[in-house]
């Protein structure tokens, strides 16, 4: 399933959502491939959507689910990728 957190992340000056999977990296790459978002907007397990984008990720399909249980989810399904810590 795709899913999608509320606008939260502010950053360059615009709020952004993250558009996931919680079955497979190819529906998400499938997903954002035949919505429109650029390659570019993916980071290690998600897609950054910026906040005009929203409405139109839920009507192609994406649901909306909270940013704790988007993180879930990926954890559910092995596909989370946190950044790496810096070592000391």
């Amino acid at each position: 399933m795709i899913i999608i957190d509320p606008p939260a992340v502010e950053r360059w000056g615009r709020l952004w959502s993250h558009l996931a999977s919680d079955h497979s990296f190819e529906e998400l790459h499938d997903f954002a491939r035949a919505a429109g978002v650029p390659e570019r907007g993916f980071d290690r397990d998600h897609y950054d959507v910026p906040s005009e984008w929203y409405a139109v990720m839920v009507a192609a399909g994406a649901v909306p689910v909270t940013s704790r249980d988007l993180v879930t989810r990926l954890r559910r399904a092995g596909l989370r990728r946190p950044k790496a810590v810096p070592a000391d």
